[in-house]
């Protein structure tokens, strides 16, 4: 069993925490709102407590904060960090018009290698940013096969998160390990296609994929 740490609690850090808490694992999520999400919460068991505390305790850290802020949340986590695998799957882009994602807060870079600059001693692992949420805790309800991308400079700790999707129903074959955290600059990129996903096909699950 291992202690994974989620750091959010909206409804991506809420979802993943629900499925990977049935799959063996100690969750814990920390939030800022430890009491409400405790309050709000109608899953399986898991810990909530806050952000310092998850991030000491867990060996896995999910990055599921909003992009736009989760360089200066994860930067004042650094010592807690330290030694741990932190896999991101935020996407980091301005406010847009009605809630959409706007313009890319780090263009000519990403926000991985943002993380891993800040966090250099923290194995930094780009996963799970190209599709709509619910595929993330189940990749089978699409039609095609999705692709889940992975970039980081760390190769053990990228067969470590290739074995915790499959713990979420990802056939190794269905991961495509891009390279190193640089390569998380084209992954980040292809947010700028959803607004347009989105209106022209609704809130319905999808994921960006290689078709083989």
């Amino acid at each position: 069993m291992t202690t994974i740490g989620i750091l959010g609690s909206g409804r991506v850090a809420t979802a993943l925490a629900g499925k990977l808490a049935t799959t063996g694992h100690h969750l814990i999520i920390g939030t800022r709102n430890r009491a409400e999400s405790t309050a709000k919460w109608t899953g399986p068991a898991v810990t909530f407590t806050d952000p310092a505390d998850m991030a000491r305790t867990a060996a896995i850290v999910i990055n599921c904060t909003p992009g736009d802020t989760s360089l200066e949340r994860l930067s004042a986590l650094k010592a807690e960090l330290d030694g741990k695998i932190l896999i991101d799957i935020a996407n980091a882009t301005e406010r847009g018009a009605n809630g959409m994602p706007g313009s890319l807060c780090y263009p000519n870079s990403s926000l991985a290698e943002h993380l891993q600059q800040a966090l250099p001693d923290t194995h930094v692992v780009k996963t799970l940013n190209t599709m709509l949420f619910t595929v993330i805790i189940d990749p089978h309800s699409l039609s095609t096969p999705p692709t889940a991308f992975l970039s980081g400079n760390d190769g053990d700790a990228k067969a470590t998160v290739t074995k915790l999707l499959s713990d979420l129903g990802w056939p190794t074959d269905w991961s495509l390990d891009l390279g190193d955290i640089t390569t998380a600059r084209g992954t980040e990129a292809l947010i700028l296609l959803v607004p347009h996903i989105l209106r022209t096909r609704g809130f319905a699950p999808f994921a960006l994929t290689i078709a083989k």
